[in-house]
């Protein structure tokens, strides 16, 4: 239940707050006071679009905060709406409206006025169907829609087909020849490296290995080595008599062991570098065909690979598309027969729900102050579509006598009022919801107002209804009132109780609330109310 609200700067009201208890809660006041507006309040807490017409002349920003108690547990909800965005807050933390709306949409129902046209939607109608199913139904309507999403990804294998195998034949056998030619090449990551280097040595092998053989040259014949060795000797002569000369010893022959480990070296490389003509014809071939590729798939060796890569994916993908195709047709034909059974099977259950929902309702509608009312759904097969295959239309009429036609065409506004709150007793709510009711009662008066303000009480045993009303005789029946008084360009909401409560049932009644007559009938309603 709602256990606070505090509004601030929302319409007409600079700032409200109050405490709604259990029951029956009225919100009463002139034409254009802004009642509704509290209303506006609990949509908002509902994660409903926010408005910036919303915001009230009192400062840049409208907010509304709301404490519910759920199973035992406080929740804070709040909702600031600026002139370019709303924030919404749950228990102190940042949220996004939608997720305000997954939590706390289905705690506050609002039926409103705009609830009498709904009866004409199609969709609408059927959800209240949908609603009155039983524990079978609702396993139907269950299994229809898994049919129905089997069919729909079926559907979406074919569309990947797109209608032409052909053309998916030809797009395989080119990414096919595509994978298998970057494949074959034998190319992996920094071979494009590797040959540039190759090549360019092979490329220069006589300079390079006339210029080893000279080094060689130098070294050996020279006589670098044997002067070498011959400067080492000296010095370990000379060593033998000063031994502060050692390191030289030391590095000489340090010196002399570089320079052989130089000249072994020199000639080992130099093998190498005996001119390869097929060596380099079998590099630059790889090279020309390492260009090939990259001409076809790519800047670089990295991007031909990932091209490569992504070819012989969608190779497969296709292939696996091509060899399902077969398949497909048989599948579809299968899926589109359990929709068809699963469609029959909750069109049965739908008019099962339907025709206990028409019952319901009527024995409202008769309290509510019809004699003979007549309603039905006339629930006929159509299209299959994600809800079903059925095209349900609730049809009305206030008499038995009278033709039945859609809800919509016949009924007045009043008659529509009624009915949509004789359907929504019938349906049921679940324990614990918030119902609001915005000016659900318009159109009616007299007795039949009565019966509409025993029907709200008794629905509101157990758990928390709000109601906009006009009808003194709905708010008489409220377990808390609350009345909106409007000063020029701003409102105040008050809880009325005692003689304040009479004078507003008397200004209801007859627009004078200080009339001791009126006065008099707003104390024998309350008197009627408490006998219910």
């Amino acid at each position: 239940m709602l256990d606070e609200l505090v509004v601030h700067n929302l319409g007409l009201i600079p700032e409200a707050r109050f405490e709604p208890g259990p029951g029956l809660v009225v919100i009463t006041g002139e034409t254009g006071a802004g009642k509704t507006l509290l209303l506006g309040a609990l949509r908002l807490l509902r994660g409903e679009i926010a408005r910036k017409d919303q915001i009230g002349p009192t400062g840049e920003e409208a907010w509304v905060e709301g404490r519910f108690i759920v199973d035992g547990e406080e929740h804070v909800v709040r909702r600031r709406v600026d002139a370019s965005r709303s924030r919404a807050y749950v228990d102190g933390k940042m949220v996004t409206a939608a997720a305000m709306a997954e939590q706390f949409a289905s705690l506050v129902d609002i039926v409103g006025q705009h609830d009498r046209n709904t009866l004409a939607e199609p969709a609408a109608v059927r959800a209240l169907v949908d609603g009155a199913l039983d524990e079978s139904g609702a396993k139907r309507l269950d299994t229809y829609r898994e049919a129905w999403a089997s069919l729909r990804a079926i559907e979406a294998r074919i569309d990947q087909l797109g209608g032409d195998q052909r053309a998916l034949q030809r797009e395989r056998d080119v990414v096919q020849f595509q994978a298998a030619e970057i494949s074959e090449a034998g190319f992996s990551t920094g071979d494009d490296a590797d040959l540039a280097r190759l090549a360019t040595r092979l490329r220069n092998a006589e300079s390079l290995g006339e210029r080893l053989s000279a080094a060689a040259h130098a070294i050996a014949e020279e006589g670098a080595a044997g002067s070498l060795d011959q400067a080492v000797r000296d010095l370990g002569i000379a060593a033998k008599t000063d031994l502060s000369l050692q390191p030289l010893v030391d590095l000489g022959a340090e010196a002399a062991a570089l320079v052989a480990e130089l000249s072994a070296e020199i000639a080992g490389v130099a093998v190498d570098f005996d001119r390869d003509p097929e060596q380099l014809d079998h590099v630059e071939g790889r090279l020309a065909l390492l260009a090939e590729l990259r001409r076809k798939y790519g800047d670089d060796l990295e991007s031909v690979l990932s091209f490569g890569a992504a070819a012989a994916k969608r190779s497969a993908e296709l292939d696996a598309l091509l060899d399902d195709a077969g398949e497909l047709d048989t599948a579809h034909r299968l899926a589109t027969g359990a929709v068809d059974t699963a469609g029959a099977d909750l069109r049965e259950a739908r008019r099962k729900a339907a025709d206990r929902l028409a019952k319901g309702a009527v024995a409202h509608l008769v309290d509510l102050g019809f004699s003979t009312p007549v309603v039905r759904f006339r629930i006929d097969e159509a299209d299959p579509g994600p809800t079903g295959a059925d095209r349900v239309v609730l049809e009305f009429s206030s008499d038995a006598s009278l033709e039945l036609k859609p809800a919509a065409r016949v009924a007045s506004g009043g008659e529509l009022s009624r009915l949509a709150l004789a359907l929504r007793l019938a349906s049921g709510v679940e324990d614990g919801t918030v119902i609001a009711f915005d000016e659900i009662d318009a159109g009616t008066g007299g007795e039949t107002a009565l019966a509409m303000g025993r029907k709200l009480a008794a629905l509101s045993k157990g758990r928390q209804v709000f109601c906009v009303t006009h009808l003194p005789q709905v708010a008489a029946f409220a377990d808390q009132h609350l009345a909106v008084r409007r000063d020029g360009t701003t409102a105040t909401v008050t809880m009325v109780e005692g003689d304040d409560r009479v004078e507003e049932l008397s200004r209801m009644l007859a627009g004078l609330p200080e009339s001791e007559r009126g006065r008099e009938h707003a104390a024998e309603l309350l008197v009627l109310a408490a006998d219910r």
